[in-house]
Order: C-alpha cells, then sequence, then structure tokens
C-alpha cells in the first residue's frame, strides 16, 4: 500500500468543503497557485532563518495542508467543471516549483549538504517530468514508486519534525540523501518502464 491507495478516503473527507469552496466562486487554479505560494513563502522563510531549527516543524504541518490543497484543486477541476489547459500546467510546474522549495532549506542542516540536497530536487522533478512523458506516447500520467510526490512529502516532513523537535540532525543521517537520490532513480526507472509497457 502506498500513500496513492488512501487518497480516495481523504477526498471523500474534503468532498464538503469542496462543495463550499466552488459555490463561494473559489477555482482550481487559485487553489494551485495558493499552495504554490506558501511553499515559496515558507522556503525562504526556512532559508533565511535555518538556524532557528524549530521553525522546521512547520514543514510537516505545511505537508499536511498542502496535500489538502493538492486534492481540492483536483477535485474542483473534475467535479465542478474547471479543467482547463492552464490548469494541466499550473498542476504540474507548481508541484515542482513547491517541491523545490521546501527541500532546499534542508541543505542548511548539518548533516547534509548543499549537493547531496540539490541532487535530491533534481532527480525529484526528473522524476515528475517522466511521468508527465507517459502522455506523450499513448500511456498514462505516470505515479509510480518508489518514491513518488506523496512518499517525498513524507519523508521531509518527518525530517522537519525531527530537526524541530531535537534542534539538530544526526550525523549517522547523512546517509539519507544519496539514498533517496537512489530510490529517485530506481522510480524513474520504474515510470518509463511502465509507460513503455502500457503504450505497447
Amino acid at each position: 500500500m502506498t500513500l496513492y491507495d488512501i487518497k480516495p478516503r481523504f477526498q471523500a473527507l474534503l468532498r464538503p468543503l469542496v462543495k463550499r469552496l466552488a459555490a463561494i466562486g473559489i477555482t482550481a487554479n487559485q487553489v494551485t497557485l495558493a499552495a504554490a505560494l506558501g511553499s515559496v513563502v515558507l522556503g525562504v522563510i526556512l532559508a533565511w532563518y535555518a538556524e532557528i531549527t524549530v521553525l522546521f516543524l512547520a514543514v510537516p504541518v505545511w505537508m499536511f495542508l498542502r496535500m489538502a490543497l493538492n486534492a481540492i484543486d483536483g477535485m474542483l477541476a473534475r467535479e465542478f467543471g474547471q479543467q482547463s489547459k492552464l490548469g494541466a500546467y499550473l498542476n504540474e510546474v507548481c508541484d515542482v516549483v513547491s517541491d523545490a522549495a521546501l527541500f532546499m532549506p534542508f541543505a542548511l542542516l548539518a548533516p547534509f549538504s548543499f549537493f547531496d540536497v540539490a541532487l535530491v530536487v533534481f532527480l525529484a522533478t526528473l522524476t515528475e517530468f517522466v511521468g508527465v512523458l507517459g502522455l506523450t506516447i499513448g500511456a498514462s500520467r505516470r505515479y509510480d514508486g518508489p518514491l513518488g510526490k506523496s512518499d517525498r512529502a513524507l519523508v521531509f516532513g518527518a525530517l522537519g519534525l525531527w530537526a524541530g523537535v531535537a534542534g539538530s540532525l544526526p550525523t549517522w543521517l547523512g546517509w539519507l540523501m544519496p539514498v533517496l537520490s537512489v530510490l529517485l532513480i530506481v522510480t524513474i526507472v520504474n515510470r518509463v518502464k511502465r509507460a513503455l509497457a502500457e503504450a505497447g
């Protein structure tokens, strides 16, 4: 079971709120942009005040809220006739921008290095790019793991919680970013292989 498996239940909980948002004129694109803006603002704050590690407690909180906003914009688009070509672009671009903004501040926390975190951000971006490319060869948009968007959010949310509560991260955790990079490479390979298999 992956985090995507619980998505329908999560959406069911959000449906009453989505209906109210649609009733007052909130659009899917507005929600998408709000999630990206919030991620960038939080990322800038964390990078600027990285020495105040308690601020990293905001990461798991925002990751949960962002997950809710991502579900809400999708439901508004599908269930209230708001799907658009612009929305498709915003959905993909804003996710990549949000991930980069939220992940990069961790490069300022020991024991991580700028290179290791930047590599994770690059591979995460490539993972989503490869996922979208499935559509260009007649396959579906691929969300295969083992390290999809929701899984990455869980990992970095847990790191934010750890750093915020403990005040620092242990030296032995330095292996984590290289491991994430390997898992992202596996994810990229899986998405390419399964898109090719699906397209025939």
